[in-house]
């Protein structure tokens, strides 16, 4: 790597984070480990304008780690409804336990350490310990990996381990000496409102005049990843059954999609769930179609009220009370919207 590119790269990025990054987000401005890992884990895969409203929701309820851990998973789940992506959330509470039983409340003060809690990954620590500890370390999430791949036009494989971890190393060697939180927020920033995935805006890019893969005439081209998700399709029949005011719930296995979360019976074809309610008057719902990160999934829904004693063994639960339990977002909406 170019020992200018080395030198000029973090001080570049550095000085448009102070003048046109971001700088008002709730996370930000705070050295609180809570706070910032709180926000990472929300960030991931989604949306800075999806996370604000349920990172305001979380430290209301739960304004302290050692408040989290004491939540039940629950009711973490909750909270958590309809972010997706719900391994998250079953991390977040894991995380939070293990901060205040181990770790006496407080968070470790080095990646390193925050590593070795649940659900920390090597970037997410190193941005925690970067703007709560200062310490000198690279991140690389994926708007990072993206604007690195096209600044140095590296066209390794990111599919590939190896690849990943020269960027790695790379990235590791650009560090700025100085000021690596805002450098760290730099690059975020970067990635989110200039250096988009599909439309980059080159014109106003700091960087632009040191980007390999601009200078080459297509920065689209970076970073490079070949493997592909295979997408699948799935469908399943939900049986809405009612009585006195109260809707029977099943919750999800400990693991899988949806894992823990409280759903609708659910029936693999319209024949079962049919047969699971004799002689019930059953009204066919519009069908949903929900797309997760490996397959689209078909839901029917079929709505009934039932009888004493039908469909044993699942939950009865009052509809006022439903906010309080982990329903999927397409269940969530299916309700609120019936």
């Amino acid at each position: 790597m170019p020992e200018a590119l080395i030198q000029d790269f973090g001080k570049t990025v550095v000085a448009w984070q102070r003048r046109h990054g971001r700088h008002t987000l709730p996370w930000q401005n705070t050295r609180d480990p809570y706070r910032v890992w709180l926000s990472e884990v929300m960030l991931q895969q989604t949306q800075v304008t999806t996370v604000l409203g349920y990172y305001e929701r979380f430290l209301t309820r739960w304004p302290k780690v050692t408040d989290l851990a004491a939540a039940t998973l629950d009711e973490v789940l909750a909270q958590w409804a309809g972010l997706g992506y719900y391994s998250r959330a079953r991390n977040l509470h894991g995380c939070a336990k293990a901060v205040a039983e181990l770790h006496g409340g407080a968070f470790p003060g080095t990646a390193a350490g925050l590593q070795t809690l649940p659900g920390i990954g090597r970037s997410t620590a190193a941005a925690i310990a970067a703007f709560c500890f200062g310490e000198r370390v690279a991140i690389l999430d994926g708007n990072v990996k993206r604007v690195l791949g096209r600044v140095l036009a590296f066209d390794g494989d990111l599919a590939s381990s190896a690849a990943e971890k020269r960027l790695w190393d790379l990235a590791t060697e650009l560090l700025p000496e100085q000021d690596v939180d805002r450098y760290t927020q730099g690059l975020m920033d970067l990635g989110a409102t200039v250096c988009g995935a599909r439309s980059p805006d080159c014109l106003i890019c700091p960087v632009q005049p040191m980007c390999r893969g601009q200078q080459q005439g297509d920065p689209t081209r970076y970073p490079v990843k070949t493997r592909k998700l295979k997408r699948g399709r799935r469908e399943n029949w939900w049986l809405w059954v009612e009585k006195q005011g109260q809707v029977l719930l099943h919750q999800r296995p400990a693991t899988g999609v949806w894992a823990g979360l409280w759903t609708l019976p659910m029936f693999d074809d319209e024949a079962s769930a049919r047969a699971a309610l004799p002689g019930g008057e059953l009204a066919t719902l519009p069908r949903i179609q929900h797309a997760l990160t490996h397959f689209d999934w078909v839901l029917h829904t079929l709505r009934a009220d039932a009888p004493e004693g039908a469909l044993p063994g699942g939950t009865w639960v009052a509809r006022e009370k439903l906010a309080s339990y982990a329903l999927p977002a397409p269940l969530k909406k299916l309700i609120e919207e019936s």
